[in-house]
């Protein structure tokens, strides 16, 4: 007797604990879902030294293309939401410099041009943030983007010295996209 009651009491005991500790479940929930993470990435630096400046026989004394493939799956591209592309420029050179930023498509026809002229030492730290989406300039621009061109001008002699130590100048770029992975 004392075994059917211990069972039964099992048996209710287990009843009691499936029914009271299960609910109905809602997989509905992952519809509800919003996932919008914000990636930071460098995208270039580019850093020439006074004396590298002053051996450039023309004013041009830096010019690359950068290959630039962040947004060419269609699966990114459809699901950047907004960015900030944030350029840092550091002068401590005797020299007056532009710099230019080109975004290019695969024809390499120009998209969209960020310019800087950098006054010659003492010149404060130039940052500048530029907004993609959202208020800012169309997102299309980096979509299509394959290419970015820099190119750097002395706009001074090519004799003067900064008596700054390891006289340079420095451009520094970086980025924060915003996405929607669902």
């Amino acid at each position: 007797m004392k075994k059917c009651v211990f069972g039964l009491g099992i048996a209710i005991s287990a009843l009691v604990f499936v029914v009271g500790c299960s609910e109905e479940q809602n997989f509905d929930q992952f519809d509800d879902l919003s996932v919008t993470p914000t990636l930071a990435t460098s995208i270039f630096y580019l850093e020439s030294d006074e004396s590298t400046i002053n051996l450039a026989s023309s004013g041009s004394f830096y010019s690359e293309v950068f290959t630039f493939e962040a947004f060419n799956e269609e699966f990114v591209a459809e699901r950047v939401l907004e960015g900030v592309i944030t350029y840092q420029v550091e002068n401590t050179t005797s020299k007056e410099i532009d710099i230019t930023v080109e975004f290019l498509d695969e024809g390499g026809n120009v998209l969209d041009t960020e310019a800087f002229t950098i006054e010659a030492d003492p010149a404060p730290l130039l940052e500048r943030q530029i907004a993609y989406g959202n208020g800012g300039r169309s997102l299309d621009i980096l979509r299509n983007t394959t290419n970015i061109r820099v190119g750097a001008i002395n706009q001074s002699d090519n004799s003067s010295t900064s008596s700054q130590p390891d006289p340079k100048i420095i451009l520094r770029s970086s980025a924060e996209f915003r996405f929607r992975l669902k």
